[in-house]
């Protein structure tokens, strides 16, 4: 497939839907696509069980918004939930189901010229707080060890549960995430998880 084994994923798609925090309808699961970790969109979303959500984030490449149209329809086709990062205008040329705002992005005004599902990341007790009445979902980072050059100290499962039990909203652990880790937040009220690398990598 080019990508990680299918058992793999499925596995760590099961192991996410053990998490027992609020998500109703959601996934259990998103992967966020990455240019040089997840190369292959397309191969990406043929091969993504149905019940894993897919964020395409573009990082303003021309090529990731040519092939944002297929991405989508293919995840919609399959029955899977699919939003792009930070473009609204693109999420509804492509038909996507919602979008996607970084932490520093999310504001009343760009919620507003979005449609669908609207998730988010946040980095602190703070961000999460200011994402309650914009977003559906948040994505909290970073979780554990990651190699992402974005990745901050991790906070560990016990920190990120503290942010879920004052969070009204479902929040997912990012950051780090895999077969191994996921473990870690079960019973803890978190409502899924977030993958880059655990999912797109290299096998």
């Amino acid at each position: 497939m080019g990508i990680r084994g299918y058992d793999d994923t499925a596995r760590l798609a099961s192991l996410a839907r053990r998490l027992d925090g609020p998500r109703g309808a959601l996934p259990a699961l998103f992967c966020l696509t990455d240019p040089q970790r997840t190369p292959d969109l397309v191969a990406l979303a043929h091969a993504l069980p149905t019940d894993i959500g897919m964020i395409v984030r573009t990082f303003g490449q021309e090529r990731i918004r040519r092939q944002a149209c297929e991405v989508v329809s293919i995840r919609q086709d399959l029955g899977g939930l699919c939003l792009i990062a930070a473009e609204p205008d693109l999420a509804r040329l492509t038909g996507a189901d919602g979008v996607h705002w970084p932490e520093r992005l999310l504001n009343r005004t760009n919620v507003r010229r979005s449609s669908g599902l609207i998730s988010t990341s946040a980095h602190s007790p703070m961000a999460l707080r200011q994402a309650q009445g914009l977003a559906d979902l948040a994505f909290v980072s970073t979780t554990f060890a990651s190699y992402s050059p974005s990745a901050k100290r991790p906070m560990g499962a016990f920190r990120l549960a503290a942010y879920a039990s004052h969070s009204p909203m479902p929040v997912y652990a990012l950051g780090g995430v895999n077969t191994r880790t996921i473990k870690r937040l079960e019973n803890l009220g978190i409502s899924g998880a977030g993958a880059v690398g655990a999912l797109g990598g290299p096998r």
